[in-house]
């Protein structure tokens, strides 16, 4: 099993305790010594002389709840029964469910949601297809696709593992935003044969949210069906942090009273995620960027196979500036990372520019510790939700998408990822605004509403948009 990290966990310990031979200290003390810290008991069952007690621990990772286990075996007296870490328990038979919208109770209502009812509204769909919106799931349906090639921080390890997070991705469309989401993990890496089953299944879709597939291929695959489909694909380890990054970016920058377009901002990792946030940073208007990868900065003039990096060669890094991060942090306003841990020192942060502002976004291990940042940082993020200011795509892909089925947009354009990075900035008020609190909570409840209105008035506005303001209006 993969050790969780960056945060703790809990496990339920059921213990058989024969208390003639073990006390209850002498188990709180082995539990303490091997790095547990017990939070809620409770008596499932007792006897004269035995008891069976769940034990509610927290934990900092797996091998610590494996460590508490084997102390506690080697107690006399003690039978650890069974040990469910609540994780594992939150995923059995998996997460998300489908319901009817009515019961059906009687023949009357079944031919109606059957045959032969159903037969009337199928061709009504067939005479006009656009009456699909009004007459199935499609209007409020959003197809979540992954070929599990590159999951969270774990890398390629396939469709079936990827589920439980396109599960979760799902979970999170309805609670947050009403959107009804499937996850769909394909037994495929081929980018042809990707693009052909998102475009084969996509009638039955409002919407599809690519999700953890690797570079370079993701931008293919993403581009080919955005220009072949004429529902929304948004590719969310891209936009969905290129949107937050700016919105964060966009209340750091009046925290230290500094223009984002003036600023000189280094990007560390140009992969997927590292080349959407520079395109939304360009965007919005920044001219002085500098990529940084494992060879060094990416500059006009040097031979890249990768198409994605010759475009960026071409778009950034004015000044050409040549070297290693260290050698191009020096004066840098902003340093945004979307790489691996300890990839920026102390010794950098000192070089960078009065009032740093550093998002450090690789998880679970950020490129610097935040403890070892603060004193020389004005304004810190991350990517994790164990310290302040947490660059989450949460915030962004339940309100575009929500957005975007409600004004049955095309495709999502580059006006409408801007107005929704503003609109998550906004949400913070200007006298809430400070170096802690530069970005909204994902359970904010402003925010879904916020960035939904500004999607679909920016979608109407870049003629993407086959609904006007009002739901009901359609564009000619």
């Amino acid at each position: 099993m993969v050790g969780e990290t960056g945060g703790s966990m809990s496990v339920i310990l059921r213990l058989g305790i024969h208390e003639e031979l073990v006390t209850f200290g002498q188990i709180a003390t082995a539990i303490g010594d091997a790095g547990g810290d017990i939070v809620a008991i409770d008596v499932n069952r007792a006897s004269k002389t035995t008891t069976v007690r769940d034990i509610t621990v927290n934990v900092t990772d797996t091998g610590t709840s494996d460590a508490i286990v084997k102390k506690l075996e080697r107690l006399p007296g003690v039978k650890v029964i069974n040990a469910s870490d609540q994780t594992f328990l939150m995923h059995l038979g998996g997460k998300i469910e489908m319901n009817p919208r009515m019961p059906i109770k009687n023949r009357d209502d079944l031919s109606r949601v059957y045959t032969p009812g159903v037969a009337r509204v199928c061709m009504a769909i067939h005479e006009d297809p656009s009456k699909a919106y009004s007459l199935t799931i499609k209007r409020n349906t959003v197809a979540v696709v992954s070929d599990g090639s590159a999951v969270l921080g774990l890398g390629n390890i396939g469709p079936e593992s990827a589920m439980p997070v396109m599960e979760g991705k799902a979970m999170l469309f309805k609670q947050m935003a009403g959107v009804d989401a499937f996850p769909i993990c394909l037994d495929t890496q081929d980018t042809e044969e990707i693009i052909r089953i998102v475009k084969a299944i996509a009638p039955a879709f409002g919407g599809i949210n690519l999700e953890d597939i690797s570079s370079p291929r993701c931008f293919e695959i993403e581009e080919r069906l955005i220009r072949e489909l004429d529902i929304p694909v948004f590719h969310d380890d891209q936009h969905g942090t290129a949107v937050v990054l700016l919105a964060g970016l966009l209340n750091a920058v009046k925290v230290v009273n500094k223009r984002l377009e003036d600023c000189k901002v280094v990007v560390c990792g140009i992969g997927a995620a590292g080349i959407a946030c520079t395109k939304m940073l360009l965007a919005a208007g920044v001219k002085n960027i500098i990529g940084v990868d494992r060879a060094g900065t990416i500059v006009a003039g040097q031979v890249y196979e990768n198409s994605a990096w010759r475009w960026y060669a071409e778009h950034t890094n004015p000044h050409r500036a040549a070297g290693r991060l260290s050698d191009v942090i020096a004066g840098a306003d902003v340093f945004i990372g979307l790489s691996g841990p300890k990839a920026l020192s102390v010794d950098d942060v000192k070089r960078m520019a009065k009032d740093p502002i550093v998002f450090a976004m690789a998880n679970p291990t950020p490129e610097i510790a935040p403890e070892e940042a603060e004193p020389y940082v004005r304004v810190m993020a991350t990517g994790r939700s164990d310290y302040p200011n947490q660059i989450n795509n949460v915030l962004c892909f339940p309100g575009i998408f929500r957005g975007a089925l409600d004004c049955r947009a095309s495709r999502i354009t580059e006006e409408m990822k801007l107005a929704a990075a503003k609109a998550i900035a906004s949400v913070v008020q200007e006298d809430e605004l400070n170096e802690y609190y530069i970005i909204p909570s994902v359970f904010n409840q402003q925010v879904v509403e916020r960035v939904r209105k500004a999607v679909f008035q920016a979608a109407v506005a870049s003629g993407v948009a086959r609904r006007g303001h009002h739901r009901d209006e359609e564009i000619q």
